[in-house]
C-alpha cells in the first residue's frame, strides 16, 4: 500500500498565503468597525496586504508584469485613495460613527456564512487554475462578497464608497489569484477610472452636503419620498 507524499508548500506560497489571510481579517474588521476614520486606515492594510502578496508572486513565478501591478496598487490603494478619503472627510467635518443598517453580529454571522459559500464556490476554480496563488482564490471571493455586505449595510455614504473600494481590491486579487493579473492597459484603465471617479465623488459629497446637510441615505430617501 503507498503512501501519497504531500509537498510542502514553499515559502513564497506560505507568503501569499498570509498575506490573503491578512484581508480576510481585514474585510471581517472593516465589517465590524464602526468608526470612519479607523475604517479608512483598515482599508490601506488591506490595500498594503494586496501589494505584498503582488510583489511575492511577481519574485516567484517571474511576472513581471505583477511588479507594475504592484507599484499601481502602492501608490492608488495604500497613498493615494486613503490620502483622498481623510482630506474629504476633514473637508466635510465628519465626526461620526459608521451607522449600520443591522447590528454588528448579526452582520459578522452573515459574513461568516458568506465567506463558507465562498469556499465552496471557488473550490472547482481553484482546481483549474495553475497558478501559485490558486490556495486563495476562495479567499478573494470571500472578500469580495464581504465588501459587497459592507457597502448594502451602511446608511452613510462615505463608508458605502470605501466598501465599494474594498470591493475593488478583493476583485483585482481574484484576478490575481486565478490568472496572475489583468492586462497591464486594462489594469491601467482601472486605476485610473477609480481615482476620477474618487474625485467626482469627492464634488458630489459636497454638493449633497450643501443640498441636505447630511450625508444620510435614509435622509435622502425620505426628502425623495416627501
Amino acid at each position: 500500500m503507498t503512501e501519497t507524499a504531500i509537498l510542502p508548500i514553499p515559502l513564497s506560497g506560505q507568503l501569499i498565503n498570509l498575506c490573503a489571510a491578512l484581508m480576510l481579517l481585514l474585510g471581517f474588521a472593516m465589517l465590524a468597525q464602526r468608526r470612519i476614520l479607523t475604517l479608512i486606515n483598515l482599508f490601506m492594510l488591506q490595500g498594503g496586504a494586496l501589494f505584498a502578496s503582488t510583489v511575492i508572486a511577481a519574485h516567484s513565478t517571474g511576472q513581471h508584469h505583477l511588479y507594475w501591478s504592484a507599484a499601481i496598487t502602492l501608490l492608488l490603494k495604500v497613498i493615494g485613495l486613503p490620502w483622498i478619503l481623510h482630506r474629504l472627510i476633514r473637508r466635510l467635518s465628519v465626526k461620526w460613527d459608521v451607522e449600520t443598517l443591522l447590528n454588528i453580529p448579526t452582520t459578522m454571522l452573515i459574513g461568516i456564512v458568506l465567506v463558507v459559500i465562498s469556499f465552496n464556490v471557488a473550490q472547482p476554480i481553484s482546481q483549474l487554475s495553475g497558478t501559485i496563488m490558486r490556495a486563495t482564490i476562495g479567499i478573494a471571493l470571500a472578500c469580495t462578497l464581504l465588501s459587497f455586505l459592507m457597502m448594502i449595510t451602511r446608511s452613510k455614504a462615505v463608508p458605502q464608497v470605501i466598501a465599494f473600494l474594498a470591493m475593488e481590491n478583493s476583485l483585482f486579487f481574484a484576478a490575481t489569484s486565478a490568472t496572475y493579473g489583468m492586462p497591464m492597459v486594462v489594469e491601467l484603465g482601472i486605476a485610473l477610472d477609480v481615482l476620477v471617479g474618487m474625485v467626482i465623488l469627492g464634488v458630489f459629497f459636497f454638493q449633497i452636503r450643501e443640498q441636505f446637510d447630511s450625508l444620510d441615505i435614509r435622509q435622502m430617501e425620505k426628502i425623495k419620498e416627501e
